[in-house]
């Protein structure tokens, strides 16, 4: 079983939840897993996300929302209840996640929220900012190579290390042009799941001899270095 509910206490502290939705419209990323978490029964899905909404406190003023794909995958009767959470625990800040495939929902989206008095914080996972390597190896379906593009409708990034052929150097290049382009950066290391894509030795010593200590304290970074790190999730997903 998932554990769908967590509080993160360092850097950017906030509730989280993990919601689940009908799932991942792309579903071709070749390193994950998440859409497996998902479901075709909205009344079940909205059980489930029922008891997961009903732990937030508010005690931050702030809340992410993750659902093993993209915010426009849960169905209107969740979301519905996310914006009553929002009102009722006096959330300031909704931090959601999207693919590219979505961008032009955001809008929209953003302007539904701050009629509530809520700034919403979009998160897009790029992985890694080298086009070639995340289209062609990890078919990531972004059909954009300028990082200034693609964060124009998004507020942070995910990227993924420790994967086949990646360099201290590149991370740490990968890093900083997310910082130069979005307000936060969180860092997942790769770790083993039900894909075919496996973390690669070299690449995660890599990070955590020259990357990790560089970015640890960094405030904008998060860094997860198991999938479970933001405590919602389980064992066999890349999160």
């Amino acid at each position: 079983m998932l554990t769908r509910y967590s509080v993160i206490q360092e850097k950017n502290p906030r509730e989280i939840v993990l919601l689940r939705g009908r799932g991942c419209a792309w579903k071709r990323c070749k390193f994950c897993d998440y859409h497996l978490d998902a479901s075709g029964d909205e009344q079940d899905n909205l059980s489930i996300n029922r008891a997961a909404l009903a732990c937030v406190t508010g005690r931050f003023h702030r809340l992410e929302v993750i659902n093993s794909g993209s915010f426009a995958e849960l169905d209107a009767s969740t979301v519905r209840l996310v914006e009553r959470v929002c009102r009722e625990k006096r959330i300031a800040d909704l931090h959601i996640e999207s693919h590219w495939l979505f961008r032009r929902t955001l809008p929209a989206l953003r302007a539904r929220f701050a009629a509530q008095g809520v700034r919403l914080h979009v998160k897009i996972g790029v992985e890694t900012f080298d086009a070639d390597y995340r289209e062609r190896l990890l078919d990531k379906g972004i059909d954009q190579t300028d990082p200034a593009a693609i964060a124009a409708d998004f507020d942070e990034c995910c990227l993924l290390f420790g994967l086949s052929g990646q360099t201290a150097e590149g991370m740490m290049r990968d890093i900083e042009i997310g910082l130069a382009h979005f307000d936060r950066v969180c860092v997942n290391l790769m770790v083993e799941n039900t894909t075919p894509v496996r973390p690669d030795a070299a690449a995660r010593a890599a990070f955590l001899r020259a990357v990790y200590p560089r970015y640890r304290d960094e405030p904008r970074v998060d860094i997860l270095l198991d999938n479970t790190d933001f405590g919602v999730g389980g064992q066999g997903e890349k999160r």
